[in-house]
């Protein structure tokens, strides 16, 4: 019986995982927990037991795409450029955060930064490249990834209810990256 009970349970989290990839697509991170068990045809407190925390659930959402910007994050960090490879890298955080709705409150630190997985697998994997920016005089002195994750969550969230997000969103990223100062 203990057998059957943890196949129910993967089954079970594999269901609600789906169902919330889906409720999340749709409504982003204030995807209805009580929606998502409907949906995935278990109790409430199953969710709850599988994902304590609204941040655990947006956290499994967000895995796989965390995974392919640690992956993205390793593959540029060769790169001759580094400070091209540094924006080229954020650029592709920016737009992963518009066009995945609740990556961006995934990636918001809202409690000890230790507590939030995304992130930290994020500041772990991107260290190096700004690591080698900042060693080359490529990036101001001081300027953490945790900087940097923030400043592109603000840029997420802010244009999140523009009618081309993703456009918006790049835009104001060109603009941080640029400065307000006119090029001279």
């Amino acid at each position: 019986m203990p057998e059957r009970q943890r196949a129910d349970a993967r089954r079970n989290y594999t269901r609600i995982l789906a169902v919330a990839e889906e409720e999340v697509a749709a409504h982003g991170a204030d995807a209805s927990l009580e929606q998502i068990a409907r949906t995935a045809g278990v109790g409430s407190a199953t969710v709850r037991r599988h994902f304590p925390t609204r941040r655990a659930l947006l956290e499994a959402v967000s895995r796989k795409r965390i995974d392919a910007l640690c992956a993205r994050a390793h593959d540029l960090t060769g790169r001759r450029d580094s400070r091209n490879a540094l924006l080229e890298w954020l650029s592709d955080v920016v737009a992963y955060s518009v066009s995945a709705r609740g990556l961006a409150a995934a990636l918001a630190y809202d409690g000890p930064v230790h507590e939030n997985g995304c992130s930290a697998a994020l500041e772990e994997a991107a260290g190096p490249l700004l690591h080698r920016a900042a060693q080359e005089g490529a990036v101001a002195a001081g300027v953490t990834v945790a900087d940097l994750i923030t400043l592109v969550v603000g840029i997420a969230l802010a244009t999140e209810h523009y009618p081309d997000p993703a456009a918006q969103a790049d835009r104001l990223f060109r603009l941080a990256v640029a400065g307000l100062s006119p090029q001279s």
